[in-house]
């Protein structure tokens, strides 16, 4: 802005002495007397310092370059007529320094004055503007933060193919609007679309903290941007945009301070520490200072993988089935465990639907194991992941993590404290809708859809994990918490989207139909009763009474029923379970 100032500043200086001198000229037919030279001097510093103040005060020092319109010289001629009237003025009133001065002189030089200034500009302008067109790739910069300053000058300097010519700022509370960062303008969010056009904008690159990247990259696409990238705001780099960061809802309420208290010098036992859930979980307990931690997994590979993430040494690998019951007890018996976080399940649907009596086996017998040992060793706590899918479930996997909700509530706890934490699909787990959408377009395949109305709730896997530990804090006697996941997202929609980030628009939808066991809508809530936490994006409801003998019996004759006939049990146990057998 400085630069831009004295640029004009000196041009038009330049200008003033030229058109004052050509004035003259003019007048007496290229053959100035000498006597007129002899308070030229003055006349020139009068006249330029009115003029230069009158610019001053209609902002025609503030004007952009490449956007020099009708406007900025109607503001221009203000400014002349201002500053020549003023001059007028002190020559009528007969301020002694300025006479002699012939009125014509004032005449022409007001005329030739105008005509340079304002078409300086207007040249200044098409200058640029056929220079942003020759630019390599003219590139919008949506949101301001730290780092944008260095992304611009590292785009200069040609590590990045991207030639920066405007930046938006989303944050209506700030005052950079109109405002320059590294001589770049900075518009408002309302100003895109014109942006785009003016510029002929080709690449944008998003700061990942702006609010609603989703609406951000819609209205980007729709104005006409083929090429859109993301800069991360940890290591200030620029990656091609996924789906996960369209969809990412970020809480504002996360509580870090809570949840360092919470696990911070705490020995912590984690169950299914080797999945997409447990992983995260596993790695944010490490960040939030556990003294020492206990990873139990079934599988050898993904045990494998978390011991690669994790960066210290303060963990004991456990390979072992939580439905055995002894190995799982001396885990508890050799170790003082404050803290239990219960993750292992089989959670993919149609899976457990071929699969009953092993997804009852594991998914209850192994959650009522953990249960049971965290209240007979005195645990303090023991937080259970729990799922959308136990909401009026229509598989039998919903149903499974229904009634280990239904154990955790009536269970008697003595002194540990239990509590459920219920959410959504996380982005980009195993086996989630993502990832095979990713490869069936990466690999040019028409994408499977089971229906045009699915609808799912989404969540980044670190903010779920966070909330689940968030949540633990606030867990005292069986309350299941839910996770505010926003608003649901139809998955043809999500599906179209991927095609759009991955520019494969043509590529077809084909709907196949509901699997067993799915559902089209699912729910975070049993009823109305839910109540708000002291944390916006966490709810809790109020217990379900059963009593814990006759779940107790009950349990036990589902695990002595084979197959299919365990399904009217499951329904005894939980009366909302409505089996969806073939979709609809």
């Amino acid at each position: 802005m400085i630069f831009r100032f004295f640029f004009f500043l000196s041009f038009d200086i330049l200008f003033s002495a030229f058109s004052l001198y050509f004035a003259y000229l003019l007048r007496f037919n290229f053959d100035i007397p000498p006597i007129w030279f002899n308070n030229l001097p003055e006349i020139f510093l009068t006249i330029t310092t009115l003029k230069v103040l009158a610019l001053l005060y209609f902002r025609s020092y503030h004007l952009i370059w490449r956007l020099v319109s009708l406007h900025d010289i109607i503001n221009i001629i203000k400014a002349h007529v201002v500053a020549y009237s003023l001059f007028v003025f002190m020559v009528l009133i007969r301020i002694d320094y300025l006479l002699p001065i012939p009125k014509s002189v004032i005449v022409i030089d007001f005329f030739l004055s105008l005509g340079l200034i304002s078409i300086f500009r207007m040249l200044r302008r098409l200058y640029i503007e056929n220079r942003i067109t020759l630019s390599t790739n003219p590139t919008l910069i949506v949101g301001v933060d730290s780092g944008i300053a260095s992304i611009i000058k590292e785009c200069r300097s040609g590590k990045l193919d991207y030639t920066p010519v405007a930046i938006v700022d989303i944050d209506k509370r700030s005052n950079r609007k109109n405002g320059y960062i590294s001589n770049i303008r900075v518009f408002g969010e309302e100003e895109i679309e014109e942006i785009v056009q003016n510029y002929g904008i080709s690449s944008a690159i998003i700061n990942s903290q702006v609010g609603d990247m989703n609406s951000i990259f819609d209205r980007l696409k729709r104005a006409g941007v083929k090429d859109i990238k993301i800069k991360s705001n940890l290591s200030n780099t620029i990656s091609n945009i996924s789906i996960e960061d369209l969809l990412a809802r970020h809480p504002k309420d996360l509580d870090l301070k809570a949840v360092e208290e919470f696990i911070k010098g705490k020995n912590v036992l984690i169950t299914g520490a080797g999945g997409s859930i447990g992983s995260e979980l596993s790695l944010q307990v490490e960040r939030f200072g556990a003294n020492e931690m206990y990873l139990v997994e079934h599988s050898e590979y993904n045990l494998y993988q978390i011991n690669e993430k994790l960066q210290k040494s303060n963990h004991k690998n456990y390979l072992l089935d939580i439905k055995n019951r002894s190995r799982l007890e001396e885990i508890f018996q050799s170790h003082k465990i404050d803290l239990v976080l219960h993750a292992a399940a089989y959670k993919h649907v149609p899976l457990c639907e071929e699969n009953i009596d092993s997804a009852v086996e594991n998914n209850i017998l192994g959650s009522i194991n953990v249960i049971d040992l965290s209240i007979k060793y005195k645990v303090q706590k023991v937080v259970i992941v729990s799922t959308d899918k136990a909401v009026r479930p229509t598989n039998v996997m919903g149903t499974t993590k229904r009634i280990v909700e239904l154990y955790a509530q009536n269970v008697e706890a003595g002194e540990t404290e239990i509590g459920a934490v219920r959410f959504g699909n996380v982005l980009g787990s195993s086996g989630s809708v993502i990832p095979k959408f990713r490869e069936l377009i990466e690999n040019n395949r028409p994408i499977t859809v089971t229906h045009p109305e699915i609808t799912r709730y989404f969540m980044l896997i670190s903010e779920a994990c966070h909330l689940v530990l968030q949540a633990g804090t606030l867990a005292k006697s069986g309350e299941i918490f839910i996770l505010d996941m926003g608003e649901p997202v139809k998955i043809v929609d999500l599906a179209n989207k991927m095609k759009q980030i991955y520019g494969k628009e043509d590529l077809p939808i084909q709907f196949i139909g509901l699997r067993p066991g799915e559902k089209k809508y699912e729910e975070l809530l049993i009823s109305d009763s839910e109540v708000r936490t002291k944390y916006e994006s966490i709810f809790v409801t109020k217990p379900t009474k059963y009593p814990i003998e006759k779940l107790r019996k009950d349990i036990e004759r589902l695990f002595k029923a084979k197959g299919e006939e365990k399904l009217p049990i499951l329904k005894e146990i939980v009366p909302e379970f409505n089996h969806n057998r073939g979709g609809d």
